[in-house]
């Protein structure tokens, strides 16, 4: 396991792949089928599966430019804010 939480396991998926497993737990939970047990642990890795997104998302944001052009047609890449 890493050291925010996420198992090596779930580290290595893809966002789509993340995020898809995420939306499958949500579904089966919000159904209210199964046991109690069972609901439990989906929750647990569901929580896990939202963290690694929310650290995939928060990278690709960091990684985001904007290209801009100053008066003289000049070109600059910068950061971009994402609100």
């Amino acid at each position: 396991m890493s050291d925010n939480g996420v198992p090596d396991e779930i580290k290595s998926l893809g966002f789509e792949e993340a995020l898809e497993e995420l939306e499958k737990i949500v579904r089966n939970l919000e159904s209210g089928q199964g046991k109690l047990d069972d609901a439990i642990n989906a929750y647990e890795r569901g929580a896990q599966l939202k963290k690694h997104c929310e650290s995939q998302l928060a990278e690709a944001k960091t990684r985001v430019e904007k290209i801009s052009f100053s008066d003289d047609g000049g070109a600059a890449v910068e950061p971009t804010e994402i609100s």
